[in-house]
């Protein structure tokens, strides 16, 4: 790797002093550095030359933005964390110059991590990307949120829940696992199908195939009254659904590219996680 594009958050960087750094780490050893703002300037910057990684430099949130505005670009990630807690942004900040120089020297691990893409029928046609999961949920007041879940065009079931996530096996470690659903291998390709508190006593996960799609139809709430609820892209991007409206789930034709330069295996990693719990 020789060419790199920063991402920054720049409410944890707000002077641009720890991008500053890397960006002259990486010259010194002989690379080049693009700074950029956000996602959509590094979709135009490259256009024009050949980019090699994409240094984000934030927290999970960050990352996972990163990952949906600029999938379709191929360039892979690499996440330094500058927030409290970060899975998917594996490097500190305290040791991103040791980062920096294994990237120079090509002593790392691309992995491809599956995507999900939601295409939403509200009024007209919407389509969009995550990595980790699409939520749909609640909003507004406190009330039990009606859904129904196709699967393959057939009926699965109708959930009465404060919401329903569907899942990667990179997200499973996020809302998911918050939410009761099963941690899974981030290589693995699958669905999952988790309810958010749903309310009712035999309600559990779902584990689909990737080539499964799963549709979420909002019904009519209690009494007939019309339902306003939202569909939550990885946290970033959000979509109003009401009453008619329905979202169409299914593994995505692209990947995400990331980045890893941690040597131990997920079942390390859960095992050390497992263990502080």
């Amino acid at each position: 790797m020789k060419r790199f594009f920063l991402i920054t958050n720049e409410a944890k960087d707000p002077q641009g002093v720890l991008t500053k750094r890397i960006a002259d780490v990486i010259e010194e050893h002989g690379g080049e550095a693009v700074c950029v703002a956000n996602e959509r300037q590094a979709i135009a910057e490259s256009g024009k030359e050949s980019v090699d990684c994409a240094l984000v430099l934030g927290g999970d949130g960050t990352l996972l933005r990163a990952a949906r505005n600029i999938s379709d670009s191929k360039i892979p990630l690499l996440g330094i964390n500058l927030g409290t807690l970060g899975y998917l942004a594996e490097v500190e900040s305290v040791c991103a110059e040791e980062a920096i120089e294994r990237l120079l020297a090509d002593e790392y691990v691309r992995e491809e991590r599956m995507m999900l893409t939601g295409k939403i029928t509200a009024g007209g046609v919407e389509e969009q990307y995550a990595l980790n999961d699409i939520v749909i949920s609640r909003c507004g007041t406190l009330q039990i949120l009606n859904v129904r879940i196709y699967v393959n065009d057939r009926f699965l079931n109708n959930y009465c829940a404060d919401g329903v996530i569907v899942a990667t096996p990179t997200g499973s470690t996020g809302y998911n696992l918050s939410a009761g659903g099963p941690i899974v291998e981030p290589s693995a390709r699958l669905l999952l199908l988790t309810p958010i508190c749903p309310h009712t006593l035999n309600t559990r996960s779902i584990v689909f195939a990737p080539e499964d799609e799963i549709t979420v139809e909002i019904p009519a709430g209690k009494d007939g009254h019309e339902q306003v609820v939202e569909a939550n892209f990885d946290g970033s991007y959000k979509v109003a659904l009401r009453t008619g409206d329905r979202i169409l789930i299914r593994r995505a034709d692209r990947t995400t590219g990331i980045v890893r330069l941690n040597t131990e295996s997920f079942l390390s990693v859960l095992h050390k996680k497992m263990s502080e719990a």
